[in-house]
């Protein structure tokens, strides 16, 4: 028998697996079903439950030795691949600014990476990690389980929550084959090493693909296979369409004015967000924008709008979408993760993308999102070291996004001036970027969006 386990981690895998088409097409692929859930089982009410098996993982919590060693892996990797203004930027912010006995441990750990950081010293430091945690009774619980499930292979969702650590162990333990999805397009290039050592990955694209191989040299090209990814899957599938009518009725849209949309950060990068929704706001007011154009304003899915009470009150015309993402768990330490989305939220979000003339934010993956659509995008960077808002120009220097740059399939507005020059011309003339808006989805996602899922469920049939 063909016994799938897949790994949930947090409520965007939430999304990309289960309310993508996934869950159908692995179910033809295997006999069983196995879903291993960091999630609680709760979130899983409108998932068929005759189809799949659902299990609750224990919440891990890394001992103090464990952490040492996880710790110095993941800083280690980010010095060895420093050259990378990515994987530089978060050594830089990553350096602790006060003297606890925590921070002094991890400026000592900065201190020998500098020295030490090849490939067979972040093994080790790995191998040190997984040691420590493996008589923990949560690691224990893991053996217990998959012992029980036996599944013949177990797919993780996301390459990255630590906490997961100890799973990937007691699969290894169990000579139980294991795969991961390299979740985001930056993940490779900027964020910090993966949870431990996977059998065979799941890439977007070929660049990705390249990227892993560069990043992991001991990874054999045979083990990475190119699948695309289900993160833009619910943008072709028909359950999440909506009508131009009920988008303008939903939202209390005018149908005859053009639509701009701004897709907010989340609070830790994008505190300059008020900034950007208020020069927008003001140029439409003052009539600086040549056309007739109303603005809708999407938050970010891991927060609520709270922090932009001023702005509504000061521009009542503006049109809000707070993303509906259900908290499933309270007083989680990464409260974030337990937000799971809401089908409704997939279908505005979706009608958003094909209804708006033009999209705006801060460098964000919402740019791939809209330029599937064919629609214009302008990508803010109002901040820098010297003008005193939040630095957020050094993010067209990390590798994911320097090629969207370099690409020109967007516009950049490094202030006020800039973003309203950029409003009128990509309103004007919109189908200006379509042939390199077309360049860059073609790099960053190598497979259609259609077939998505059957093709993850086939290729890890085929493993």
């Amino acid at each position: 028998m063909k016994k799938l386990g897949i790994v949930i981690t947090d409520g965007v895998g939430f999304r990309n697996f289960i309310m993508s088409d996934f869950i159908t097409e692995a179910i033809q692929e295997f006999d069983s079903v196995t879903l291993y859930s960091g999630l609680p089982i709760s979130a899983y009410d409108s998932i068929p439950q005759s189809n799949i098996i659902i299990k609750e993982l224990d919440v891990y919590v890394e001992s103090k030795l464990v952490w040492f060693f996880r710790k110095w892996k993941e800083v280690a990797h980010l010095q060895k691949h420093q050259s990378f203004y990515g994987m530089k930027d978060n050594l830089e912010t990553g350096y602790p600014k006060n003297n606890s006995s925590r921070a002094l441990l991890v400026k000592l750990i900065y201190f020998f990476t500098r020295f030490i950081h090849s490939d067979t010293s972040i093994l080790f430091a790995e191998k040190c990690q997984f040691l420590f945690f493996s008589k923990n009774k949560i690691t224990q619980s893991y053996l217990k389980l998959l012992k029980e499930d036996q599944p013949t292979h177990l797919f993780f969702t996301h390459q990255r929550p630590p906490f997961l650590a100890p799973f990937l162990h007691a699969a290894q333990q169990l000579k139980i084959p294991t795969s991961t999805f390299i979740f985001s397009w930056d993940n490779l290039a900027s964020k910090g090493r993966m949870l431990g050592t996977f059998d065979y990955f799941l890439v977007w694209s070929h660049l990705m693909q390249t990227e892993l191989l560069y990043f992991y040299p001991r990874v054999k090209k045979e083990k990475i296979q190119v699948v695309g990814t289900p993160q833009f899957e619910p943008y072709v599938m028909p359950k999440y369409k909506m009508t131009a009518e009920e988008f303008y009725a939903k939202f209390h849209l005018d149908p005859h004015l053009k639509t701009i949309c701004y897709s907010c950060a989340d609070v830790s990068i994008g505190s300059n967000d008020p900034i950007v929704i208020r020069a927008i706001a003001g140029a439409i007011r003052n009539k600086e924008i040549r056309d007739n154009v109303q603005l809708i304003v999407r938050t970010s899915p891991a927060e609520d709008d709270s922090r932009f009470k001023t702005i509504r009150e000061a521009f009542p015309e503006l049109i809000w979408n707070v993303p509906k993402w259900i908290l499933t768990r309270e007083n989680h330490a990464e409260s974030w993760s337990q937000r799971v989305p809401s089908e409704e939220d997939i279908k505005d979000l979706r009608s958003l993308l094909e209804y708006v003339d033009l999209n705006i934010n801060m460098c964000s993956t919402m740019s791939l999102d809209f330029m599937l659509f064919d629609k214009p995008v302008i990508n803010t960077v109002f901040g820098n070291l010297e003008n005193g808002l939040y630095n957020d120009q050094r993010f067209l220097n990390f590798g994911h996004f320097k090629k969207v740059v370099e690409s020109q399939s967007v516009t950049i507005a490094k202030n006020e001036t800039e973003l309203i020059n950029q409003i009128n011309q990509a309103l004007s003339n919109p189908k200006e970027r379509t042939t390199e808006r077309k360049a860059i989805i073609d790099l960053q996602v190598s497979e259609p969006l259609e077939g998505t899922s059957k093709r993850i469920a086939k290729t890890l049939s085929e493993l």
